[in-house]
């Protein structure tokens, strides 16, 4: 029998309650949107749903707009690798905000892949909060 070819979806995507990545939980979703304020501690990213790749590496990617190491230089995008662990697994990619705010600003392109091909991307817009 030929091996199923993986199925990814993405589940939602936006602004979501806190993440604890100590558990197993995921955080819930709050607002379906692209543009998040540029709020202290606001959550944001995409869950994916995948199947039939139990076992995969998964490549995921977070580009940000520039933020700056503390020597005053553009750090590299955020980027790592995990493996899939059921045959029907939901994952997060998400990041926060935090001080300063300035060079959170701008396009944050997440991205995730299997087998160094692109399966789910999203580009959120982090602006100014003007309240």
């Amino acid at each position: 029998m030929p091996k199923r070819k993986p199925e990814i979806r993405i589940r939602s995507y936006g602004i979501y309650s806190n993440w604890d990545p100590k558990t197993k939980l995921l955080p819930k979703i709050e607002e379906f949107t692209t543009r998040v304020p540029a709020t202290i501690d606001i959550e944001f990213g995409f869950i994916i749903n995948i199947k039939w790749a139990k076992n995969s590496e998964l490549d995921y990617c977070i580009d940000h707009p520039g933020i700056l190491d503390a020597n005053g230089k553009r750090r590299a995008p955020f980027d790592g690798s995990v493996y899939v662990k059921t045959n029907d697994w939901d994952f997060f990619l998400g990041d926060t905000i935090w001080e300063p705010i300035k060079d959170k600003l701008g396009p944050w392109r997440m991205s995730v892949g299997i087998d160094g091909k692109i399966v789910a991307e999203k580009t959120f817009e982090i602006y100014a909060d003007q309240s």
